[in-house]
């Protein structure tokens, strides 16, 4: 018997050139084409009949309790597992701007808050793809824009398709390996899509770093997107080992020849993915080292102005110095010192700490302890 389709999970059958919505799960496999299962994270305890039953049915096996386990997990990271009958996929997207402003209203007494809104997007939710031979299983967060904006793509190419007639290249895809993967190359392109703002946001910090006139408040935040950026780091590790893993399995398994279309693009869509996750991560390495070179040259900007402070100071010091001596010279309390009592005895005095001073004065300019570069 047929298993219907209940509430909150969306079947979808591919074939060459066209796709169509199902109400209920085939007894058998297509003889051409697969069949894509997505389901919200949120249903997924209370669909599991249907989930096994479809697994059964179009995959040849059900899932493994360790796996249906790793599927319901939302906090676990990227990671690649296989049997002999499917594979597991666990890729890690980042947080939609609407997600993010949900976990913030409800995180509102949290010092997180103060991030800027850039960093506040490396928030990331987990997605489970389970492959089969034609069927794939995809376990979403709620309300996931991957799943529905790869229908309403793939309805629009396959409507025109129709209209037109063509005999053009099939922009469907071939299998369910070949749909989770450009899956996931739209959620990593999401990662590259952010790194401008980021770029962007260090940059407004670094010309608050280094500018004399103003003293830089937001350590706060910047120490947080330092920890951000750690963090985005390890999702892109966590991302590459899996996807070279998936890659690597891939690569051992035996080719029919009448599948070496279909294999070469699945090898050569891996690697495009394994190659965007490299991106981002260098990326966010460049970024990682930037934030922390601008924090040591404005220490060191710092330094520099202190010094050139103390060398002002010192400098000064040296021209008063003299003078000093020469008032406490004649302030000593003796009755007989020279120009004590003639009449022209203030203005020699007065001339010689006047020529005394300036004398200094212009060597010191000339050494430039008195001067200050443009920079300071």
């Amino acid at each position: 018997m047929p298993t219907s389709i209940p509430n909150g999970v969306s079947l979808v059958e591919f074939k060459p050139g066209t796709l169509r919505f199902l109400d209920h799960v085939p007894a058998h496999p297509p003889e051409e084409g697969f069949v894509w299962m997505f389901l919200d994270r949120k249903a997924l305890n209370s669909q599991w009949s249907v989930i096994q039953n479809a697994a059964l049915c179009l995959g040849g096996s059900c899932l493994l309790d360790l796996h249906c386990k790793d599927l319901c997990n939302e906090n676990h990271p990227s990671h690649y597992d296989f049997t002999s009958v499917y594979d597991l996929v666990l890729f890690r997207r980042l947080a939609t701007a609407e997600e993010v402003q949900q976990e913030l209203h409800a995180q509102a007494e949290n010092a997180a808050t103060q991030t800027p809104v850039s960093f506040q997007r490396i928030s990331t939710r987990a997605l489970g793809f389970v492959v089969f031979d034609r069927l794939l299983i995809s376990v979403h967060p709620e309300a996931c824009f991957t799943a529905r904006l790869f229908i309403d793509r793939y309805l629009s190419d396959a409507v025109t398709m129709e209209a037109a007639q063509a005999s053009s290249r099939n922009r469907l895809p071939l299998s369910p390996a070949d749909l989770m993967l450009r899956m996931l190359n739209l959620m990593v392109d999401s990662y590259l899509d952010l790194r401008r703002k980021l770029t962007l946001q260090l940059e407004h910090w670094q010309t608050e770093l280094l500018n004399p006139r103003t003293e830089f408040s937001n350590w706060t935040a910047l120490m947080t997107a330092r920890s951000e950026l750690n963090t985005l780091e390890n999702l892109c590790e966590e991302q590459h080992d899996a996807m070279q893993e998936w890659l690597d399995t891939l690569r051992e398994q035996p080719v029919v020849p009448a599948n070496q279309a279909e294999y070469d693009s699945l090898i050569a869509r891996t690697r495009d993915v394994i190659e965007h996750i490299d991106r981002v991560r260098h990326h966010v390495r460049r970024l990682e080292q930037s934030a922390e070179t601008v924090v040591q040259i404005h220490f060191s900007a710092q330094s520099h102005r202190t010094n050139n402070t103390m060398r002002t100071l010192t400098a000064l010091t040296a021209v008063f110095l003299p003078l000093n001596l020469i008032t406490g010279f004649f302030g000593m309390n003796f009755e007989f010192l020279p120009l004590i009592h003639a009449p022209s005895g203030l203005w020699w005095a007065l001339g010689s700490m006047a020529l005394l001073a300036s004398g200094l004065s212009v060597y010191f300019w000339h050494k430039r302890y008195l001067s200050r570069s443009g920079s300071n």
